[in-house]
């Protein structure tokens, strides 16, 4: 047991760093571009926040597979195929929750609004040092809010997780998936310790979460 928790930790916390990398830039494109492509992005971002999770795993296997461009190319970058690894566990669930990342941030970016970045640009700050030293520091409590709900969602992942990585011990069974073995073999114990750790863990996110939000709300304010 203490195995799948440890791997579902690891999981949630590699998901979430990753996220963090690739959310923030896409979240600030999409909160500052003019291009009319923007909302299609958007959109694309945003699909498997009502996709079904098992559609989104069936295509990423079917993507992944050695059999397909990308899944071959991969397959020769990580030495193996990913689907049934952790790092394929990793790759669906960086896209399944990128929506929970983005989102928070592109509005946290949105409602910085142009004057404070107008403002370093006439005392000649450069696009970049525009978002590491206005953008970023203004926009803290989005960042922190993706950055928790990357992370709690990764931590209760269950549809994608289960098409793409199955239920291999030590390397893709996710507390998620524990449970549901458990109830399927009526270790009814088992799966109660493990969905009330689980339900203590959410509520302890989300009230954690909005007590941090709002103390560095009124900092910025």
């Amino acid at each position: 047991m203490l195995e799948t928790v440890f791997l579902t930790l690891k999981l949630a916390f590699v998901t979430t760093i990753i996220l963090m990398f690739i959310g923030t830039p896409v979240a600030w494109w999409l909160a500052r571009s003019k291009s009319n492509w923007k909302e299609i992005v958007g959109t694309l971002v945003a699909l498997p926040l009502v996709l079904p999770p098992t559609v989104l795993g069936f295509y990423l296997l079917v993507i992944l597979s050695p059999t397909s461009p990308i899944g071959a190319f991969l397959t020769t970058v990580f030495g193996k195929s990913l689907p049934f690894t952790f790092e394929g566990l990793v790759v669906g669930s960086v896209i399944y929750s990128l929506p929970f990342v983005v989102q928070p941030v592109r509005n946290a970016f949105e409602a910085i609004g142009d004057r404070p970045l107008e403002v370093a640009a006439t005392l000649r700050a450069s696009p970049l040092d525009r978002f590491f030293s206005v953008a970023i520091p203004l926009a803290r409590p989005g960042l922190l809010t993706g950055a928790v709900l990357a992370f709690a969602h990764t931590m209760g992942e269950f549809g994608v997780i289960l098409m793409i990585g199955g239920n291999i011990p030590g390397e893709t069974k996710v507390l998620s998936v524990a449970i549901y073995d458990y109830v399927e073999t009526l270790q009814w114990g088992k799966a109660h310790i493990l969905a009330a750790g689980m339900l203590v863990f959410s509520f302890v996110v989300i009230l954690t979460m909005t007590i941090i939000e709002r103390r560095m709300r009124k900092r910025l304010q």
